[in-house]
């Protein structure tokens, strides 16, 4: 069985304990009075209200068990996955290093490059602000471009 269907009868699981917490404490419930103006309900046998007393802290129980098992699968699914996700080492720690130092060689011809672009990038907004500056001199002086 794979662990997405492991999964899904774990929640069909707690489902199933929820519905049926629910659904029997809200038929087993003693009656409760709505308003003065109802009749008072019928009182319940002494050893149905024991029973009832003691009834919604076991199905509590059974319910908070069966949400942990829940949530326990899925943590491991999790874990599973992640650990699935990770890359397998090839040629052990002497390639690992080989890899790592040839990413480091790799970044900083990136950085080189990138430091190019941005000085290159940095002339060009001087001379167009060289050109906005002239530009404006020449608007409020009114003089024609030469």
């Amino acid at each position: 069985m794979d662990v997405i269907s492991q999964l899904q009868e774990q929640v069909n699981t707690v489902a199933s304990v929820a519905f049926n917490t629910f659904s029997s404490l809200q038929r087993d419930a003693p009656s409760v009075r709505l308003s003065a103006s109802y009749p008072e309900p019928p009182p319940t046998a002494a050893e149905d209200a024991s029973s009832f007393a003691e009834q919604p802290k076991l199905m509590s129980a059974a319910l908070v068990k069966a949400a942990k098992q829940v949530l326990l699968s899925e943590l491991f699914f999790f874990f599973d996955a992640l650990v699935a996700g990770l890359p397998l080492p090839e040629g052990g720690e002497e390639a690992q290093l080989k890899r790592i130092a040839d990413l480091q060689a790799e970044n900083d011809a990136v950085g080189q490059e990138l430091q190019k672009q941005l000085e290159a990038a940095e002339k060009e907004l001087k001379l167009v602000q060289e050109l906005f500056s002239q530009a404006t001199d020449n608007c409020f002086n009114l003089k024609k471009p030469e």
